[in-house]
């Protein structure tokens, strides 16, 4: 083939190619190799067609075989960098970085963009693999290029700035290659000298860019300085040069003048630089400067972080001794330092280590040995094991040091550290001798250690009684202590110690336990020496400079000492509120410091929070208990506060262990504001008991300080307050010496008048002692005062009176004389003044005005001025007076009782109003007898009952109850006022409170006796018997009365009373007789006329009383009572006629009283159930509630009769029993149980009702009436019930074993029942053993229940309901173990039983269901027949119905079994009709039903029978009743095959949940398939 050829064959693959057609173009360049193989456009082609095939490796080889024909032609070489490019083999990429240098090289002199493009991609592949060398050339071969196009200044500055940036990294290798760094420094060397303008902002960069590539660079350390020095010269204000210098001067440790000036210059123009502080500090650490290497060091590293800087602070603290805070920095510069500078490290841990073990306790001796641990080959260093003992030391563990120091004795016997440790390890064994030997060795082999020095003088300064007292030695020993290391504080502290202890050198001692303090402000007790003497020197600034310092420095818990110390100084100067603040931070560090406690206690105190002072001292006394001074000021402080009687037994605390006088003073204060309390409410004989003791208590502090004239004027404070209580009262038991006896005598008992006089004795006293103290002698005449108003012995004439009074004027003019300032003394005098005996009316006027002139707020100036006005009837002024009074003190009783007596005397109807604000105000004896007087007063007068004035003062405030309480204080303070007795009898009889009316009268009564008022003893005495007859005392009473004149009617009608009360009837009618012959209105004429007519039916003479009845009703004033008892009468003898006719006549006398009309609602009710209508007697009740519901007696009588005559409705009886309760108390604990009753009437048991059941309500009936045996009964009734339930679920009874428990709780409390209402209690104590013989026979424990019945009969063998119940149960237990058959005998004695309680309706049916059990179905019938004939006449509903239902169960049963005939359906259908007649019972209705299913089951009859009570919407239908009937209609659907009413029958079961006939419905689908 010619050459034509191969250019057609090339031609051919080029268009192969551009068409894309690949392996055509293969095809053509293989062609063109046959005829030419060195073709260079044929080996291309095939590198780009084999390229684009994916085929890399044929189109390298193509590639590199064109590159070896033609190395210089770029067409190759381009072909072999795209394929480089776009293959991902590691291979290529290698080769890649060749390639583009050729094509570099190839471009530079034909193509300059390429060229660059190039440059760029092999610059970054020599980044990317660090190639930082091959990099730096590069980069000078493009400026060399940018140089040769003479590009601009400008822009060769930047290539030159990105070539430093981009060699910059190479700083950063381990190894870093030297030529590298030249072509970098180079680099910033061109761009610094094209940098323009210098100096500027771009050269100043450089220059800096240059410095830190430079510090990076240790050969180049000088063209470092030289960079620094002449980028300082052109910027001297920047600090970068400096701190780069530093920082080389600190790293290579080169500390010389050089490096002193460069780190002055760096803080010079940066105060703040951490290097510059760092260098300083290394330097003064270096010269032993450590105070000021601590403090550079500690700036430096606040501003910069660094291992190095943090170990040479650690030295320099270590150096000062500060250990803790040397181990501080130790850990601080641990955490920093880098893994791989072990030296720096290990440095680090041995000063750790030392420092740790110094410090002294034993959580740094802990980590002390950490360290130790932590440190290599630390066994090894007779140094480091040294102050491994130093720690064992330090913790307690003697043992382990001795060995540590044993074997450092044997292996480094001169050892300095080791005879040190060896020494403290005796100490700690107590061998002064051995310690003293090794710490001289110790001192010998490094006589210039201070520490050793120390520790010698430490050993002499308590080492035995002979250097304890010649200090000398342990002072020269530690003088050269403090020369050869005067950084060490202990040694300060202990000179401190020596000057002020021994030397008695103040001014020393301060300036040795300062220097001590400034070495080392954690040293306490060098600080506390420190401020303690300060303060003792009075120089407060100093001291508080040095308390200031520490509390600044302070974290929150620690410098207790400092907190305290200031606090103190605080509490010393009145700054209560920071000494408060100041004492708490001191608790912060320690809360358990009891003497901190205290001082913020005073703290509190001063600043008057008592309630926080009195924790605080609580707080101290828990800690301290024998603390005396803080249980005496919690005391103070209660007493401040008014609490008296917690503070009096804090103070007797006191006592008890000292005679501590304060507290003395104290408990007597105490039990004087006490007794004064009690005297306030009248209650005096505690009064004097507390004076008393108050007293006692105060002259044994006199006894101890009889100097005070505080306590001789407490003394007689004690005395002059017998002066209020009765004289009687006023028994005080008095040492002998306060007496003026013997002092070996007892103690005496002084009345008031010798108790005054002993106050007047301790006035005295007080006066010689303080003669010029106003105050004493206006109590010294207050006591005379006292004296003069006492009762005296009747030797005590008008003259001694006079003499007192006077002796009391001259006083208080002597107290006025020495300050006429004070209104007390004015107001004191005007009231001695105007006493009887002096009665100087003109200078008691003068006084007042005085004392209002002195003190014009002055409430009881004014009020005794008004007084002394009213006293001259000058009634005006004396308004004016008390009214300003009542302007100034609302609340100050005396004027209030002023206007009151003004108000009586003008007849002002705000009279009563105003003695009641005075009771309410306070207990004064005017006040409350005022009231009291006006109250009674009110009562007596019977035409104001309806006013508004009564409701209003006597019901809406209660009047009668206040006025009794305030009239009961006033008769114990006053026990010789009849008038005051009488009239609190009077009350106590209107609170129904017989006993203290009694008591009232009877004292009226004595005190009458011996005053010449005939006419007020009348009356007292007829109260007196009044109160005698209430109280159920007759014979005394009668007594009593016959010692009146008897002509009053109140007299005889009371005598006559008492007569009937006790027995002696022919008397009373006699004395009623008398008193018919007095009456003075047809009223009392009638109330007369009926008791007669009752003393004449208690005779048996009925006609007598129904004719004084009458006589009564035909009366001009007929009363309601009258009627009342004819109504009752005929009710009792079943005279329906009398008693409707009487109830008629009481009817129309329209409403009356609360009372009345529950009476008359009773004797309705009981009217209608004599007629035998029974359903009435529950309408008529509800008919009167609602007429009345604000009634609660109504609402209990409701509650009352339904169970009796309407048991189906017992739920609403309940409900009627609950609002009694509610409405009234009184009520309400009778009716608790009548609604317990309609409870167990409607079946309300547990299991029903968790919470409103009869046992619940039946509880409470027993905790409120626990004395009424019906509702013990009751509670038994509740548990049978309870325990049927569980019969009847198949659950065990939970309250077994009861039954004997309530029966005899029962029965004693029918014994204290009173006689009239026996009877009653008798037929409940009979019910109650039926029931408890019921109880255990529903138990099965018919033994028990035999026992029972025979155990009573033992004490009443006459007693037939108890043989009635023997019988029933030997009955049960025949029927249980012979069988059902019963002999004869056995009937007979059943039927004499029950023959025996003819009246025992229960007892017929049981007798009944025994004949049934016997197939004796006759005598069954009889029996029922028996029963009900007996409700009927007895008149009970309930039991006519149970009847009549039990016959009517008897007879269905039998129609039920199939017995021939009609005899039984017919009983059973008039049974029933005879119960629907006496009501609506849907027990009749069932049985109605059951016999009309019986025989006609299909009748439509049927079904109607059956749908009204499975239907029907009322929910008084039992549930029992309900599910019977919806068996039978069942029944009844189903045998009619009536699927549409069988299917609303089952709805109506699914809706009410009924599961039974659901499951019955099954049951009967399932037979029938």
């Amino acid at each position: 083939m010619s050459n034509k050829e191969v250019k057609v064959a090339l031609k051919s693959a080029r268009e192969a190619i551009k068409n894309k057609e690949f392996k055509e173009a293969l095809k053509h360049c293989k062609a063109v190799l046959k005829l030419e193989k060195n073709n260079y456009n044929a080996w291309v082609f095939i590198g780009l067609a084999a390229s684009e095939l994916e085929q890399p490796d044929q189109a390298q080889t193509a590639y590199k075989k064109a590159v070896e024909l033609e190395p210089e032609q770029l067409l190759a070489w381009q072909g072999l960098a795209n394929l480089y490019e776009k293959t991902d083999q590691w291979d290529f990429k290698a080769e890649l970085p060749n390639v583009y240098q050729k094509l570099v090289d190839l471009y530079s002199s034909s193509d300059k963009s390429k060229c660059y493009e190039m440059i760029k991609k092999l610059s970054d592949i020599y980044q990317s693999d660090k190639e930082y060398l091959k990099l730096a050339k590069l980069c000078c071969q493009l400026i060399k290029l940018k140089e040769e196009e003479s590009v601009e200044k400008k822009e060769l500055v930047q290539l030159w700035q990105q070539m430093t940036h981009v060699l910059s990294d190479c700083l950063s290798e381990e190894e870093q290659d030297n030529e590298t760094q030249q072509y970098l420094i180079t680099a910033f060397e061109k761009a610094l000298v094209l940098a323009d303008p210098v100096p500027g902002e771009e050269h100043r960069k450089a220059s800096a860019d240059l410095i830190k590539c430079l510090s990076k660079m240790p050969k180049e350390e000088g063209k470092m300085k030289e960079a620094c020095e002449t980028m300082l010269s052109l910027y001297p204000k920047q600090s970068y040069p400096l701190e780069v210098l530093c920082s080389h001067y600190l790293t290579t440790d080169i500390l010389n003048e050089d490096a002193i000036s460069c780190f002055s210059r760096l803080l010079d123009l940066n105060p703040g630089s951490g290097l510059g502080h760092l260098g300083l500090g290394t330097k003064a650490l270096q010269d032993g400067r450590y105070k000021d290497a601590i403090k550079d060091l500690a700036q430096g590293l606040q501003k910069m972080n660094s291992s190095a800087g943090w170990c040479s602070l650690a030295e320099a603290q270590l150096k000062m001794h500060r250990y803790s805070d040397s181990a501080l920095s130790c850990s601080k510069g641990l955490n920093m330092c880098l893994s791989g500078d072990k030296e720096l490290m290990t440095r680090l841990q041995r000063l750790r280590l030392e420092a740790l073990a110094r410090c002294g306790d034993k959580k740094a001796a802990d980590q002390a040995l950490e360290t130790f641990s932590q440190i290599a080959d630390a066994e090894k260093d007779p140094f480091i094991v040294a102050l491994k003992g130093r720690a064992y030391l330090n913790k307690g563990q003697v043992d382990d040091a001795l060995k540590v120091s044993t074997a450092l004795m044997e292996s480094h016997p001169n050892l300095a550290q080791g005879l040190a440790l060896n020494g403290l390890v005796y100490i700690a064994q107590d061998q002064q001798k051995l310690a003293e030997q090794s710490f001289l060795k110790a001192a010998g082999q490094s006589p210039d250690c201070g520490e050793y020095y120390f520790l010698l003088g430490w050993l002499y300064w308590d080492m035995g009684e002979e250097t304890r007292k010649d200090r000398s030695k342990a002072h020269t020993h530690l003088l050269k202590a403090a020369k050869l290391d005067p950084n060490l504080g202990c040694v300060f502290r202990y000179l401190g110690h020596y000057y002020r202890e021994v030397a008695n050198d103040r001014n020393r001692a301060r300036g040795c336990y300062k220097k001590a303090f400034e070495l080392n402000d954690d040293d306490a007790e060098s600080g506390a020496a420190s401020v303690d003497l300060c303060m003792e020197q009075n120089d407060m600034d100093a001291a508080l400079e040095i308390l200031q310092s520490v509390i600044q420095k302070a974290t929150p818990g620690s410098a207790k000492w400092a907190w305290m110390r200031r606090g103190l100084y605080y509490l010393k100067v009145g700054q209560h509120q920071q000494a408060t603040a100041d004492l708490q931070a001191a608790l912060r560090a320690d809360p358990e410091d009891w003497v901190c406690w205290e001082c913020l206690g005073d703290a509190y105190l001063n600043r008057r929070s008592f309630t926080a002072a009195l924790k605080a001292f609580s707080k101290a006394h828990q800690l301290q208990p024998s603390s005396i001074y803080s249980v005496y000021q919690a005391a103070a402080i209660k007493q401040t506060l008014g609490k008296f009687k917690e503070a009096a037994a804090e103070y007797i605390q006191i006592t008890v262990q000292q005679d501590y006088v304060p507290a003395l003073k104290g408990l007597g204060e105490c039990q004087l504001s006490l007794a004064r309390s009690l005297m306030e409410d009248c209650r005096d004989g505690g009064a004097i008991d507390l004076i008393q003791q108050a007293i006692q208590n105060l002259f044994r502090a006199v006894e101890l300080r009889p100097d005070l004239s505080c306590l001789w004027k407490l003394l007689g404070d004690a005395c002059t307050a017998v002066s209020i209580v009765s004289p009687s009262r006023a028994q005080v038991l008095v040492p002998a010496l306060l007496a003026g006896l013997d002092p070996k005598a007892p103690n005496q008992m002084l009345d008031q008048a010798q108790t005054l006089k002993v106050g007047e004795r301790c006035y005295a006293h007080a006066l010689k002692l303080m003669p010029e103290a106003p105050s004493l002698w206006y109590d010294l005449g207050l006591n005379y005062h006292r004296q003069a108003g006492s009762s005296f012995p009747t030797d005590k004439d008008q003259n001694s009176l006079s003499e007192l009074l006077e002796k009391a004027q001259q006083c208080l003019k002597k107290a006025i004389m020495m300050d006429s300032g004070n209104h007390s003394y004015w107001n004191s005098l005007g009231v001695i003044s105007v006493s009887k005996g002096l009665e100087n009316f003109a200078l008691a006027q003068h006084c007042f005005i005085k004392s209002i002139e002195v003190e014009p707020n002055n409430v009881v100036a004014w009020t005794n001025l008004g007084t002394l006005y009213l006293r001259k009837d000058n009634i005006e002024l004396a308004h004016e007076a008390f009214k300003i009074a009542q302007s100034l003190e609302p609340l100050y009783v005396n004027c209030w009782i002023g206007q009151a007596m003004i108000a009586e005397k003008v007849g002002s109807y705000d009279t009563m109003d105003l003695f009641r604000h005075t009771t309410e105000l306070s207990t004064h004896m005017e006040g409350v007898k005022g009231y009291a007087y006006w109250v009674c007063s009110t009562l007596l007068d019977k035409s104001n009952r309806d006013s508004e004035l009564y409701r209003y003062n006597i019901v809406q405030m209660n009047a009668i109850s206040a006025a009794q309480v305030a009239l009961s204080k006033y008769t114990e303070r006053i026990q010789s006022d009849p008038d005051a007795f009488i009239m609190l009898g009077y009350l106590n009889e209107h609170l129904q409170l017989k006993r203290q009316a009694l008591q009232a009268y009877q004292r009226a009564a004595e005190l009458l006796q011996s005053t010449p008022s005939t006419e007020q003893l009348a009356f007292a005495l007829g109260s007196y018997g009044r109160a005698l007859c209430t109280s159920g005392q007759w014979e005394e009473a009668v007594q009593v009365y016959k010692s009146t004149p008897l002509q009053e009617l109140s007299d005889l009608v009371g005598v006559a009373l008492a007569y009937c009360r006790a027995g002696l009837i022919p008397e009373s009618i006699n004395a009623y007789e008398c008193a018919l012959a007095v009456t003075s209105s047809e009223k009392e004429k009638a109330y007369i006329l009926t008791a007669l007519a009752l003393l004449q039916r208690r005779q048996g003479n009925i006609d007598s009383a129904k004719t004084l009845l009458f006589k009564c009703s035909m009366l001009k004033e007929p009363i309601p009572e009258s009627l009342l008892c004819l109504c009752a009468l005929g009710l009792v003898q079943g005279d329906a006629t009398l008693a409707a006719a009487a109830l008629t006549e009481l009817l129309k006398q329209g409403s009356d009283s609360g009372t009345v009309t529950e009476q008359r609602c009773l004797l309705t009710c009981a009217l209608l159930s004599l007629q035998g209508n029974y359903s009435a007697v529950q309408r008529e009740a509800s008919r009167a509630v609602h007429k009345n519901p604000g009634n609660p007696s109504l609402w209990a009588l409701l509650s009352r009769l339904v169970p009796q005559y309407c048991p189906r409705k017992a739920n609403g009886g309940a409900v009627a029993g609950h609002v009694a309760c509610l409405s009234s108390m009184t009520q309400g604990k009778r009716a608790l149980l009548y609604s317990g009753v309609n409870q167990l009437a409607g079946g309300r048991h547990s299991g029903e009702d968790g919470h409103r059941n009869a046992l619940k309500t039946m509880q409470r009936a027993v905790l409120l009436c626990p004395d009424d045996p019906a509702t013990w009964a009751g509670l038994m009734a509740a548990c049978h019930t309870e325990n049927t339930s569980c019969y009847l679920s198949g659950s065990a009874p939970c309250r077994k074993g009861l039954e004997q428990t309530l029966m005899s709780v029962v029965s004693e409390k029918v014994r204290s029942v009173e006689e009239i209402e026996r009877p009653l209690a008798q037929t409940l104590e009979g019910w109650v053993l039926q029931q408890a013989v019921t109880g255990l026979v529903l138990g099965g424990q018919l033994e028990q229940a035999e026992a029972l019945c025979s155990q009573v009969l033992s004490v009443s063998p006459e007693h037939p309901a108890v043989m009635l119940a023997l019988r029933q149960v030997q009955c049960q237990r025949l029927l249980l173990a012979e069988g059902t058959i019963l002999p004869d005998t056995v009937l007979e004695q059943l039927n004499s039983a029950v023959m025996t309680n003819p009246t025992n309706i229960n007892a017929w049916h049981w007798l009944a269901e025994v004949y049934r059990s016997q197939g004796l179905l006759v005598q069954a019938v009889m029996a029922y027949r028996q029963s009900l004939q007996i409700a009927s006449q007895l008149s009970l509903h309930s039991s006519q119905v149970s009847s009549l239902l039990r016959l009517a169960l008897l007879a269905l049963g039998l129609c039920m079994a199939g017995v021939p005939g009609n005899d039984w359906k017919d009983l059973a259908l008039e049974a029933t009709t005879e119960v629907l007649k006496l009501g609506s019972f849907p027990m009749a209705l069932l049985f109605q039903a059951l016999l009309q299913y019986v025989t006609k089951m299909a009748a439509r009859e049927t079904r109607r029978l059956l749908e009204r009570l499975v239907y029907v919407p009322c929910q008084d239908f039992p549930v029992t009743v309900v599910q019977v009937a919806s068996w039978y209609l069942l029944r009844h659907l189903k045998s009619k095959n009536d699927e549409e009413l069988l299917n609303v029958l089952l709805e109506h079961a699914k809706k009410n949940k009924d599961q039974r006939l659901l499951e019955f419905h099954s049951l009967l689908a399932s037979s029938t398939s």
